[in-house]
């Protein structure tokens, strides 16, 4: 499952500066790669970390060098009181950018406010363009919510509005194409992330997974496409193209056929206050812990330092069968 994807280029050096901080569990979708209708156990409300915690380990990530940090879920929306944590987290120095997570169901009730707090940058979790079929994926009718949702992030001026679609073969990779066709319409950054073998991920299976190359394969019937190249160290891992004729991108994250795993420059905080330094690795730092049991801000940084530091060189999930972290995606933190 090996890609060069278009003869891509040597990634660069690694440089660990991105903080993807899920600030819940919850979620308002049941996705059938994330969250299974039942058997879920939520972490309970006490043990998840508080706005003010949260607030005050961003601002020692960031004397650790962290300054990009990503909200997520579950669905950071469903929150009570998000938008003040937002307007309160911009406030962090040395903070470059904060960017959003969403599954769009409540980004129409939502997108004012999240702009008004300053965040610029958001993405949106969308596998169909059919009504119908997003309910067979994710388990609840609120398609047009979710559009409309888009719409309005459009309308409120966000900059850029990616859309993430995790291709599944058999479920929607026949709409590969049309996805792709909106970059001829929006500004729209549509980014096709390969089927990852992660807890609740749906049967993850080789019959299922359709690799990068493949994608773009598709991708390239609409016309002459060129890549063009990530403008920051901030920027994802997406190997990034645009059509001749278009005004939006399209972007690629191949986590399995060809891992980014020397170029990851991001950490992950839970919802229930454990460091992870890899997507795949079961390996977690507890912060939660000693941060309420009053442990001093040397102690918390030494911490980040250590997730830093155990950083794997890469996640070695095909090196023989592939295997599921133990925690469930909505758990991690996307």
């Amino acid at each position: 499952m090996t890609t060069n994807i278009r003869n891509a280029p040597e990634r660069g050096r690694r440089v660990i500066n991105y903080l993807r901080l899920s600030v819940t569990d919850r979620c308002n979708l049941r996705c059938m790669y994330c969250m299974p209708e039942e058997g879920v156990n939520f972490v309970p409300h006490d043990a998840i970390l508080s706005y003010e915690e949260m607030l005050h380990l961003v601002e020692l990530c960031v004397r650790k060098g962290i300054r990009k940090v990503r909200l997520t879920g579950g669905e950071p929306l469903v929150r009570k009181g998000f938008v003040g944590f937002l307007k309160n987290l911009g406030k962090t120095e040395g903070l470059d950018e904060i960017s959003l997570t969403t599954n769009g169901v409540l980004l129409k009730e939502f997108a004012a406010g999240i702009r008004e707090a300053g965040i610029l940058r958001v993405n949106i979790s969308l596998d169909t363009l059919q009504p119908e079929r997003f309910f067979r994926i994710t388990g609840r009718d609120l398609f047009k919510q979710v559009w409309e949702g888009i719409l309005e992030a459009e309308q409120a001026g966000f900059n850029p509005i990616k859309i993430n679609v995790v291709a599944i073969k058999g479920i929607n990779d026949d709409e590969i194409v049309d996805f792709a066709s909106l970059t001829f319409e929006k500004p729209y950054h549509i980014r096709f992330i390969e089927h990852m073998p992660v807890n609740g991920s749906g049967g993850w299976g080789h019959d299922r997974f359709i690799s990068s190359n493949e994608i773009l394969n598709k991708v390239e019937s609409l016309g002459e496409i060129r890549r063009i190249e990530n403008g920051s160290n901030l920027d994802g891992p997406a190997n990034r193209f645009i059509f001749k004729k278009g005004i939006g991108e399209i972007g690629l994250i191949e986590a399995m056929s060809n891992h980014f795993c020397g170029a990851c420059n991001r950490l992950r905080l839970t919802a229930d206050g454990h460091l992870r330094s890899c997507l795949f690795s079961d390996n977690e730092i507890d912060i939660i812990g000693p941060l309420r049991k009053g442990k001093d801000d040397d102690t918390i940084l030494e911490l980040i330092e250590k997730a830093i530091g155990e950083k794997p060189e890469n996640h070695e999930i095909l090196s023989q069968e592939p295997r599921k972290c133990v925690r469930r995606m909505s758990s991690i933190g996307g």
